[in-house]
């Protein structure tokens, strides 16, 4: 019985036929294209950390960039008439600031700052529609428009709206009666102006949150900063660092103590190791040592019977008790008035 139950349960069991040996094949080509669309996506979307340090130090670049160029040029026109300069300042920073756009942004290259920080600007609104990505970074320049826009906006802007506030400061719109026009210009500009403040420090805060636009016009241009060359290593020096840091702590200790120090002592204490020590002429002598100009109130330093003005001596001896003669180096122990003045 046992053997005709298995029988019965063997012949019920299909039988599975031998596969063909291609297809595998059939199977690949099959399940490829779906594949590969997936992983052309998984590419489109790389994710890329650029630095925010990096992008802040390049604005603080341009902004140092921009101050050298108006040094030089203001050297440049320092024979003029004073401060003829400064009533065209706005115009000077605004050409300063289209020249480089000029031979940067202009050209698809990268500004000053951004040079040195390896960045670019990238049009984010075309990095969507591009195929296989390799590295992240890849992405066209900004656009004809892009740039115009961003020209306007940042030399433009900035020049329209400091001769705007110059404007009014001079014509004195605050002052203006209420409810007039003046007032109401001058209240509409510091209106815009808290609503720009507010929206940058928005911006500020995004910027910090996603390290993408750190200005209003990048955000608002969709113009990315991005690494120019994905192979260069971020390398800090701190040689300059340094510099700066000894140099400052050497000027705030000459600062505190050349205060403190009485220069005609020194120079006093100096006098006998100097070469120098050849007789004064006559007309020297009757000369004040300190102020070099002939003494009206005249007054002679005891013991060594030498003639000063009586400010100049009485100014040294009063912080000084061991006050010494600017041309004997001896001792002053009081003060008389001159008999031949």
């Amino acid at each position: 019985m046992e053997r005709r139950a298995l029988a019965s349960s063997s012949s019920v069991d299909p039988v599975i036929p031998p596969q063909p040996e291609d297809s595998w094949q059939a199977t690949y080509s099959e399940l490829y294209p779906q594949w590969d669309s997936a992983s052309s996506t998984r590419q489109d979307m790389i994710p890329i950390e650029i630095s925010r340090v990096n992008q802040i130090d390049a604005a603080r670049l341009d902004l140092e960039m921009s101050a050298m160029l108006k040094e030089q040029m203001i050297k440049v026109f320092s024979l003029l008439k004073p401060g003829i300069i400064f009533q065209y300042e706005p115009e000077l920073d605004a050409f300063l600031e289209f020249l480089i756009w000029r031979f940067s942004i202009w050209v698809d290259k990268p500004t000053p700052g951004n040079a040195l920080m390896n960045l670019r600007y990238r049009d984010e609104r075309a990095v969507q529609s591009r195929g296989k990505v390799r590295t992240g970074l890849e992405g066209p320049d900004l656009t004809v428009t892009q740039k115009i826009w961003y020209c306007i906006a940042t030399v433009g802007g900035q020049y329209i709206w400091s001769r705007l506030q110059s404007f009014s400061t001079f014509r004195r719109w605050g002052n203006a009666e209420q409810r007039s026009l003046a007032n109401r210009g001058w209240l509409l500009l510091r209106r815009i102006e808290g609503l720009y403040k507010a929206a940058s420090f928005g911006n500020l805060l995004l910027f910090l949150l996603t390290g993408r636009y750190r200005s209003l016009i990048e955000r608002v241009l969709r113009a990315r900063l991005v690494y120019g060359s994905p192979n260069m290593n971020r390398s800090v020096s701190f040689e300059y660092m340094n510099r700066q840091l000894v140099w400052n702590e050497f000027s705030e200790m000459l600062l505190l103590l050349l205060p403190l120090l009485n220069s005609s002592s020194l120079k006093n204490f100096l006098y006998p190791f100097s070469k120098d020590k050849k007789s004064k002429s006559e007309a020297d002598e009757a000369q004040c040592p300190i102020c070099g100009a002939t003494p009206t109130t005249a007054f002679i330093a005891i013991p060594c019977q030498h003639r000063y003005c009586y400010y100049c001596l009485r100014t040294r001896c009063l912080p000084a008790m061991s006050f010494r003669c600017s041309r004997c180096n001896e001792p002053v122990a009081a003060m008389q008035r001159s008999s031949s003045a």
